[in-house]
């Protein structure tokens, strides 16, 4: 059988409905896998998506559910077993931007608490109950890893932006996590990747798009050119498929380059 119709691949994707989240279900769709979107709505883009991935070939199921309420997990990861068996790759997606961009002196608490709840604490509970399962459906063998938990971050876990201290803050924390969780887990098969993305043109950048645009296209970083929510899902698959067998606990810049040093 082929590695992109291989039988049995099952991802979560949080945050699918739309931008990175639906471009790395179409990837990832590409590679074999059935998909369970979760995301806090069913709408029109949602319904899109999992058309698309239909489209691929697979099969694809939406749980909905808020991840920021520790509460709903059990029974999203419960659904989403449910609806095609194991997962073999939980891909952490889902996340928010900050409100506020301004002086690191000025940052409302409402702020830090909600992007860390989201982009933290949820992605941290969420990995560890799945985790738990992971092991439970232990796939047997580990020395070629057919199970992957993915952590999307950003450029900004190591790029400093004191406009958006609280969202930077976040991401280093997701980078820490994705670590920690790589050495917890490696003794099961189960590899932890993060991948950080830069300037991505989805929804959550169009209302920076006409700051950033001049500069991006000036050269602002070595590939001048917008990376697009493709490039990052690509990226997704790769990792998912298990094509890295004996890598983990590694951060994937997609960021045509921009954190590279340079003088």
């Amino acid at each position: 059988m082929s590695m992109s119709r291989e039988a049995g691949r099952v991802a979560l994707v949080t945050g699918g409905r739309r931008g990175i989240g639906r471009a790395s279900a179409y990837a990832l769709a590409d590679n074999g896998f059935d998909i369970v979107i979760n995301d806090l709505e069913r709408d029109q883009s949602a319904a899109e998506t999992l058309q698309g991935i239909e489209a691929r070939g697979r099969k694809a199921v939406f749980v909905r559910g808020d991840l920021s309420d520790l509460g709903e997990h059990e029974r999203i990861v419960t659904e989403a077993r449910a609806a095609f068996g194991p997962l073999t790759c939980l891909l952490n997606n889902a996340g928010v931007q900050t409100r506020h961009r301004g002086d690191i002196l000025e940052t409302p608490a409402e702020s830090f608490d909600r992007l860390m709840s989201i982009n933290l604490r949820a992605s941290f509970f969420l990995t560890q109950r799945v985790a738990k399962q992971m092991r439970s459906d232990d796939a047997g063998d580990r020395t070629q890893p057919q199970r992957t938990i993915i952590f999307i971050s950003s450029g900004n876990a190591v790029i400093a932006t004191a406009a958006q201290a609280e969202y930077c803050i976040s991401k280093a924390g997701v980078a820490m996590m994705s670590t920690l969780y790589a050495l917890r887990l490696a003794e099961y098969g189960i590899a932890v990747h993060e991948v950080r993305p830069g300037i991505i043109q989805t929804d959550m950048t169009r209302d920076v798009f006409d700051k950033y645009n001049g500069w991006v296209e000036a050269g602002g970083f070595p590939m001048a050119r917008w990376g697009q929510a493709d490039d990052v899902g690509r990226t997704v698959a790769e990792l998912a498929s298990g094509r890295m067998p004996y890598s983990t606990g590694q951060a994937f810049f997609v960021d045509g380059g921009m954190h590279i040093r340079r003088t």
